[in-house]
């Protein structure tokens, strides 16, 4: 499993004109899955995102993390592209993301952990829906993760 984290001083998910999700201050999450992925993935991705200090703290130093702040919030969004691959040609092939039959319910288990840990709803987009994005990248802060190699 792939996670992009991007903190943000607010983030939209929009479909067919309409708001389905908004956050303020907080994170946005493009989640990729995988055929191999697991509940472990979910459990060791979920820990990181709500554990990660990447918010300033009141000496200007990253050292809060999402569940640290006030009126923190997170988005999260279904993104198979995070498994593109662009070995061969220019055209990536997303054979590794996973097919809505295992993702949805994968995607669904992300969200209800991270919900969880976190102690708060997550905001979503929706799985396979042609969605715009909108955001404001504070800082910029964006990490990349894939519970495969847990760096």
């Amino acid at each position: 499993m792939r996670i992009l984290i991007q903190r943000v001083k607010r983030a939209s998910v929009t479909i067919e004109g309409d708001v389905k999700s908004s956050i303020g201050k907080g994170l946005l999450i493009l989640v990729g899955i995988e055929d191999s992925d697991t509940d472990e993935d979910i459990e060791w991705l979920c820990g990181k995102v709500v554990r990660l200090r990447i918010f300033d703290d009141t000496d200007g130093v990253m050292n809060l993390s999402i569940a640290d702040i006030d009126k923190g919030g997170i988005l999260v969004v279904s993104q198979f592209t995070l498994h593109a691959s662009t070995k061969k040609g220019n055209r990536p092939s997303y054979i590794r993301a996973s097919k809505p039959e295992f993702a949805v319910p994968m995607y669904e288990k992300f969200i209800e952990k991270l919900s969880q840990m976190f102690g708060k709803p997550i905001q979503t987009g929706v799985f396979g829906a042609d969605m715009q994005v909108e955001l404001i990248n504070d800082g910029p802060v964006t990490i990349w993760m894939d519970s495969k190699q847990k760096e």
